[in-house]
């Protein structure tokens, strides 16, 4: 009598259990990689799905990166999309455009909205993530957005955008879907210790603009990762062209 009483709870439970399943668009970047741990660790989905966009951004090597963190947290599945033609169309921005330079940290001191900005290029990819989650049943939509992108001038990295979004999205009427943005309130320091509880592989993101190989400092991207170094009390594991006096800063290596 125990174990039929026993087995019938159990298979009532399992019966009953709902997998808990996300998609996390990850670009490998510091963000969206600290979103896709947090995910796993934290927040104990079942099954994540990553979604990564080549959209002819000229430091395509992030792309690496994502790949490589997709396979850390063992994702179910990781689609890597060409998207490519989106330069042509929004080739205003330095990120697509080669030949306009990537505007310095001291170049946007003051600008509301700067070169480095590529039009509306989180509403199309966050559109494009709904469709790829609705068509797999996922509910839970991961944005990268983070506090220094609203203060840099990305209107498309703001609450007032995810409230906009998460209200359009919500006119969906079978499959709804939520937009979440974990890290839009927090500071870049904050971010890396919260990469730093979740053990995340730094070494593995790219974060500069430039392009190139070996980070450029001068890139306000870079440089607002730098700061929440600083402030957290780590040296950046990846390398700059520029020497950076973590020991000045009183930074050590990351405990892992």
């Amino acid at each position: 009598m125990i174990g039929n009483i026993y087995l019938e709870i159990s298979f009532e439970k399992s019966y009953n259990y709902i997998m808990k399943r996300c998609l996390v668009p990850i670009s490998g970047g510091l963000d969206s990689t600290v979103i896709l741990h947090h995910a796993q660790d934290n927040l104990g989905f079942d099954e994540i799905y990553c979604l990564s966009f080549d959209y002819g951004q000229r430091h395509i090597r992030e792309l690496e990166c994502a790949k490589y963190q997709a396979e850390e947290v063992d994702a179910v599945q990781h689609d890597i999309l060409d998207i490519s033609f989106f330069k042509h169309i929004a080739n205003s921005s330095s990120i697509t455009n080669e030949n306009i330079n990537v505007a310095k940290t001291k170049d946007c001191i003051g600008d509301p909205q700067t070169v480095n900005y590529v039009p509306f290029r989180n509403m199309m990819m966050l559109s494009i993530s709904c469709a790829y989650a609705e068509a797999r049943g996922i509910d839970t939509v991961f944005h990268g957005s983070a506090l220094v992108d609203s203060q840099a001038g990305y209107w498309d990295g703001s609450v007032e955008f995810m409230d906009s979004i998460n209200s359009l999205v919500s006119l969906n009427r079978r499959h709804l879907i939520n937009i979440e943005a974990p890290l839009i309130g927090k500071t870049k320091k904050e971010i890396i210790e919260l990469g730093i509880d979740l053990r995340v592989k730094f070494s593995k993101t790219h974060t500069c603009y430039s392009g190139k190989e070996v980070a450029d400092a001068s890139n306000p991207a870079s440089s607002s990762r730098i700061q929440g170094f600083i402030e957290a009390g780590y040296i950046d594991p990846i390398k700059y062209k520029q020497k950076i006096p973590w020991k000045d800063y009183n930074c050590t290596k990351l405990p892992y």
